[in-house]
């Protein structure tokens, strides 16, 4: 069973307080925060205030993902605020080691993510020293997106990879995940998945996070 990552960006951003307390007494755990900034990708979401201001009223993992041009500017801003994981982009301008080293000594765990045209080798000089995987579904920057399914492959290549190092890390996708979807994504071996409208926007989401959720199990 994948654990359902509630995307803030699709959340009501007139009474984000009280969204962010609806989607944890639904039964979210870790809540999905996309951090844009413009220029990585064409559009803006929010800044470490946001973060700062949500921390006290949940106790959700705070999965912040930054989504900009030089998280080194920025990484300490969002780990002071109350971020629980932080993960950069390989595309990013900034130096990669000088990040994860950065986010690990500000108390954070630390991840990489993979935009839909990145092959996922590019993750490989990394992994020992990640505690999750992000692998993007969709190209970044916009919610209510369709899923582009190829990027799914690119999964068992990475545990194969981290199993040769005796490596567990959590791979997890962000991109057009629904209740149509959600089981081929654990068949490919999604451990986490990011949900942006398929949760925020149902009219029930208690429901809809509950068969994000059961539909994630794999049978036998």
């Amino acid at each position: 069973m994948a654990t359902i990552a509630p995307s803030l960006l699709s959340a009501n951003f007139t009474k984000m307080g009280d969204e962010v307390k609806e989607i944890e007494s639904i039964g979210a755990r870790v809540l999905h925060i996309d951090i844009m900034d413009g220029h990585f990708v064409p559009n803006l979401t929010f800044g470490y205030s946001m973060v700062k201001a949500l921390r006290p009223i949940s106790g959700m993992i705070f999965d912040v993902h930054l989504m900009i041009t030089h998280p080194l500017d920025y990484i300490e801003s969002f780990a002071e605020a109350g971020s629980d994981i932080i993960t950069v982009h390989t595309e990013c301008d900034d130096d990669l080691d000088k990040c994860v080293q950065l986010i690990h000594s500000c108390g954070a765990k630390s991840g990489l993510s993979i935009k839909p045209n990145t092959p996922p080798e590019t993750l490989f000089p990394y992994l020992g020293r990640l505690e999750q995987i992000l692998v993007m579904t969709v190209e970044p920057g916009f919610g209510g997106q369709s899923m582009i399914s190829e990027c799914l492959d690119k999964i068992p290549v990475i545990k194969a990879e981290c199993a040769k190092f005796g490596l567990s890390i959590p791979v997890m996708i962000d991109g057009g995940v629904n209740i149509s979807n959600v089981r081929t994504a654990a068949k490919a071996g999604a451990d986490m998945m990011v949900a942006g409208s398929a949760v925020f926007g149902a009219k029930d989401r208690a429901a809809a996070f509950r068969e994000l959720t059961e539909g994630s199990v794999i049978s036998d």
